[in-house]
């Protein structure tokens, strides 16, 4: 095996095994993460996959980046969901933030918190406790509703009779593009600083060890960001897929956990690069081509953003997706150089 690969993935393994000095986390991704009936996650929960499904409890926070979000069990924290469709049909005893194409509070679901939404179309039928802030091309709040608090919207409203709603109802614009500023901008330092320096330790390995690939990764995200974010995207859901169809069979089942930790280590090496590419292109505006300065501006930037609720998230997403790109089309460009390069050399060895 290629030394520099083994010293890259040492250093993967004892960054991704240091403990971080704030209340642990798990972390699942896949085609499909679920957290089954009658099973407890005592952590908070971040979950990168095609569908993910609660039906069991998690007792702390849920942030999800997926296709598709179900809560049909109890989160004893908030729900932050980037997802197609974010749906709740349990209890959430804290609040819950969600960027996606549809999100809905179903009629036996329980909000202790807010709701703050940025959708295309948001259904409100169950309970909310706290305020509700909705920005959504369609706001449909169904008879059997209760907003304990405002409910503060931009969009088409359509209220059923018998929605019950104890505040003020009123119409501001641009609701979701502000949405949860109002609550603290820092939440732990501490953990913040941490997560910046793991990032930093590993963009700086990528760059020792893989130089000419690293500013490459860098260069092809800069100059095509729409393609290297769209392609970003196919892999952060095709990968989940095939990982998954691995644990079909039960040979497939070993190569199904290898694919899993792989991916995992695949959307951490991404949004290191993702930052980085954000990095070389603000530098040169100053004229310089420093590649490590690029990766401390990148990634510090990526962090500072990411402290903001809501939106601060959807950027970083925004951020992993452009780095994965670059790296999947990278490996790609690298790969058929050399299989190019082989069938030059067994060309000429034919032709002598």
């Amino acid at each position: 095996m290629d030394k520099r690969l083994v010293a890259v993935f040492a250093a993967l393994v004892v960054l991704a095994a240091v403990p971080a000095p704030v209340a642990a986390e798990e972390t699942r991704s896949g085609g499909t993460v679920v957290v089954e009936e009658g099973e407890t996650v005592d952590d908070d929960l971040t979950a990168f996959a095609g569908t993910v499904i609660v039906r069991g409890t998690v007792n702390g926070d849920l942030t999800a980046f997926a296709g598709d979000v179900l809560v049909e069990g109890q989160v004893n924290g908030d729900v932050t969901g980037f997802a197609g469709n974010v749906r709740i049909e349990g209890d959430v005893t804290g609040g819950v933030d969600a960027v996606a194409g549809n999100v809905i509070v179903g009629e036996e679901a329980s909000v202790g918190g807010q709701l703050e939404a940025a959708a295309g179309n948001v259904v409100v039928d169950g309970e909310v406790r706290q305020d509700v802030r909705v920005g959504a091309g369609t706001i449909n709040v169904g008879p059997s509703a209760v907003v304990g608090g405002d409910f503060v919207y931009d969009g088409d409203l359509n209220r059923a009779e018998g929605a019950q709603i104890a505040g003020e109802v009123r119409q501001e614009p641009n609701v979701g593009l502000d949405l949860g500023f109002t609550g603290p901008l820092v939440p732990n330092w501490v953990g913040w600083i941490y997560g910046f320096l793991v990032n930093l330790a590993l963009g700086a390995v990528a760059l020792l060890v893989f130089p000419r690939f690293s500013s490459g990764i860098a260069d092809r995200a800069t100059a095509d960001p729409l393609r290297s974010t769209g392609v970003g995207l196919l892999v952060f859901v095709g990968v989940p897929i095939l990982v998954a169809l691995l644990f079909i069979s039960l040979v497939g089942i070993p190569l199904g956990l290898l694919g899993m930790l792989l991916y995992a280590l695949l959307l951490w090496l991404g949004y290191v690069y993702g930052a980085l590419a954000v990095g070389v292109w603000i530098i040169r505006k100053a004229d310089t081509g420093d590649r490590w300065l690029a990766l401390f501006v990148g990634l510090l930037l990526a962090a500072l953003v990411g402290l903001v609720p809501i939106l601060g998230g959807l950027v970083q997403f925004l951020v992993l997706l452009l780095g994965l790109g670059a790296l999947g089309l990278g490996g790609r460009s690298r790969y058929q150089r050399r299989r190019d390069r082989e069938s030059d050399e067994e060309f000429g060895s034919e032709s002598i």
